[in-house]
């Protein structure tokens, strides 16, 4: 691509969380789009299908899809797919027409019941789990790209507050968290925690990114929710759309689902073990999924094995300030170096074969 001419980019996914506009902007509009929109090198369009399948419903909304991308012709459409919202024949005509990439971001569990079966009909996906990989090789599919979450260093970014906090944790309340915690506080320390299911409620994204900055310690848990209520059932026979809409899944989606029911995922990456650092925060974390290959234990991070490692650790840090300081400073350092999205884009473009 000739210096100074821009990658032409229609970016298809949701604008609401979970496409529900009582819960807010998306994480992906908030932080993919949110990051290649800023990007010099692209010129970017965006078609927010969960908010034109509400007013428009789902045919209608496709048809409006194929006109889009009639009438910006891009060079890339750059798809993150829910559900069904999109019906593969739409995804089949705009591959036809120009070149298509799908984010896959649930590979750990989500890859039997939905990534395979949609992944043929784009030029190309990502995935963030490694062993995702040589399964989409099993299938035949060889354009499979391994990227991860980052840091959105346009939000993220540290904040000029004191550090007044000792052990903080944000996120859900799902598995063994309380008891962790309380086994923490059980050993005299002083350890708060926000998010869904908490008595602290949720925080807003300013007041979790000041957390991370106050705090000596951030915590971070990589396993996913292990509950076996009814709605985790009921995911087995029913797919919830954009719109709220419920349909009936097809057998193979059953089968995909059904496989992974009673064996728990393992451990992932996320957006938190990049964001924590990225505000400059000292990340104190359970292992993931290749987590070593984006920063060094015991230099940019922290990583603990069980609870009574991740007691020893927090016990050590909170004594050692210095060496506590150097590990959050190169956790901040490798992240605005390496794990910004806009590093993540770049290398995805490239290895698709833009000229960028």
């Amino acid at each position: 691509m000739a210096s100074g001419v821009r990658l032409k980019v229609l970016y298809v996914g949701l604008r609401f969380d979970y496409g529900e506009p009582r819960r807010g902007k998306s994480f992906e509009f908030e932080n993919l789009y949110g990051s290649l929109k800023t990007m010099d090198y692209l010129e970017i369009s965006f078609f927010p299908f969960d908010q034109v399948l509400r007013e428009r419903g789902r045919e209608q909304m496709n048809r409006l899809l194929l006109e889009e991308v009639r009438r910006v012709q891009p060079q890339l459409v750059f798809f993150v797919l829910f559900t069904d919202e999109i019906e593969r024949s739409t995804i089949e005509q705009i591959s036809k027409q120009t070149i298509t990439v799908n984010w896959f971001a649930d590979d750990h569990w989500r890859f039997e019941s939905f990534s395979r079966h949609w992944a043929p009909l784009f030029h190309w996906v990502t995935t963030t789990y490694s062993g995702a990989i040589e399964k989409y090789h099993a299938l035949g599919f060889q354009n499979v790209i391994k990227t991860q979450w980052a840091c959105n260093t346009h939000v993220y970014y540290p904040r000029d507050v004191p550090r007044d906090l000792d052990v903080t944790f944000v996120g859900r309340k799902h598995s063994n968290r309380a008891q962790v915690l309380r086994l923490l506080r059980r050993k005299g320390l002083s350890v708060r925690a926000w998010g869904r299911g908490w008595p602290g409620g949720r925080l807003s994204q300013e007041e979790m990114i000041r957390t991370f900055c106050r705090s000596s310690i951030n915590l971070n848990f990589t396993e996913s929710s292990v509950s076996f209520g009814l709605k985790r059932y009921a995911k087995l026979f029913l797919t919830r759309r954009a719109d709220g809409t419920l349909r009936l899944n097809t057998l193979k989606e059953f089968e995909g689902m059904a496989s992974v029911l009673f064996q728990p995922p393992p451990p992932q990456i996320k957006a938190r073990n990049f964001e924590i650092p990225g505000c400059g925060g000292f990340l104190l974390t359970s292992d993931a999924d290749d987590l070593s290959s984006y920063y060094k234990p015991g230099q940019e991070i922290v990583v603990f094995e069980n609870a009574a490692d991740l007691i020893e650790k927090v016990q050590y840090y909170l004594a050692h300030d210095e060496e506590r300081e150097a590990i959050r400073q190169g956790g901040y350092e490798r992240t605005i170096r390496d794990h910004s999205y806009e590093k993540r884009f770049l290398d995805i473009f490239r290895t698709m074969g833009f000229q960028l």
